[in-house]
């Protein structure tokens, strides 16, 4: 019996109607808007069943900041226009982008390439970019939910005013949800285990608390650190988030933030086309 195969990259014009060329019957195809809900579905359901991922992405950022909070306090903050409230919750919205996405997704990534996941849904319809997309769908909304949650309870909690220029909080936090999920594809292009998954995000999540503002503002870094500091990757995010909420953010300064977060987004997609593997070093 004859039968017809239907590979990514078969054309429109290979399937001209319900029966393919050699008279077998060819499943419909389905819409990147489709194929996008049901790759999300199924790493949801993988995501919720992973306990150790789930607590990564829902407590660990809350918990940091409480933890931090004391500190923050302490902080000597005259003359920086900052207060405790748009120190500490920016502070927490980099806690969940850099845990709840970027650390997350380099374990997602390199679990389903070394499991041949990646290599198994490369012979079906979704292109690359779906399939990386799909993985990160579920991080990234329940990213954006703790997000919003954070900005409407954590305001309260900490009396803070409505944010001065929402748009740059929205901005912020978008370019920052775009960054770490493409940082974490271009990360596990360099990670050759699940377990090192658990080291290869350090770097820059260490670097992130320290210099590019999520524990410790620019403001109260020395002036050559907070100059080289202002060009790391998360800084510029940080920045357009503060600036969100105390409205100290200038146009110029919101255009060199957004120019060095897309640059950097830029970089990371780059390497993420030249070096992602999509099944495991043998």
């Amino acid at each position: 019996m004859s039968t017809t195969t239907l590979r990514r990259d078969d054309g429109p014009g290979d399937t001209p109607g319900p029966e393919g060329p050699g008279g077998g019957a060819v499943a419909p195809r389905t819409t990147v808007t489709g194929r996008l809900r049901a790759l999300g579905r199924a790493e949801l359901t993988l995501l919720v069943r992973n306990r150790t991922a789930l607590f990564s992405a829902l407590v660990i950022p809350i918990a940091l900041t409480f933890a931090v909070r004391s500190v923050v306090a302490d902080m000597d903050l005259s003359g920086t226009g900052l207060s405790t409230g748009t120190v500490l919750l920016p502070g927490a919205i980099g806690f969940v982008l850099l845990f709840a996405v970027y650390a997350n997704l380099v374990g997602t990534y390199v679990v389903r390439r070394e499991e041949l996941v990646l290599k198994r849904l490369r012979t079906g319809e979704p292109g690359d970019a779906e399939i990386l997309a799909g993985a990160a769908l579920p991080a990234v909304v329940i990213a954006l939910a703790q997000c919003v949650l954070l900005v409407v309870g954590g305001a309260a909690l900490l009396d803070l005013a409505a944010p001065e220029s929402p748009e740059l909080l929205v901005l912020g936090l978008l370019l920052g949800l775009a960054f770490t999920a493409i940082a974490a594809a271009a990360t596990a292009a360099f990670t050759g285990s699940a377990e090192g998954a658990q080291l290869t995000p350090m770097p820059l999540m260490m670097v992130s608390f320290i210099l590019c503002g999520v524990f410790v503002p620019l403001d109260l870094l020395p002036d050559g650190v907070a100059a080289v500091a202002e060009w790391l990757p998360v800084t510029p995010v940080m920045e357009l988030l503060r600036g969100g909420w105390t409205g100290g953010t200038d146009g110029g300064e919101a255009l060199q933030a957004l120019g060095v977060a897309v640059a950097w987004t830029a970089l990371a997609g780059w390497v993420v086309r030249k070096r992602f593997r999509w099944e495991p070093r043998r």
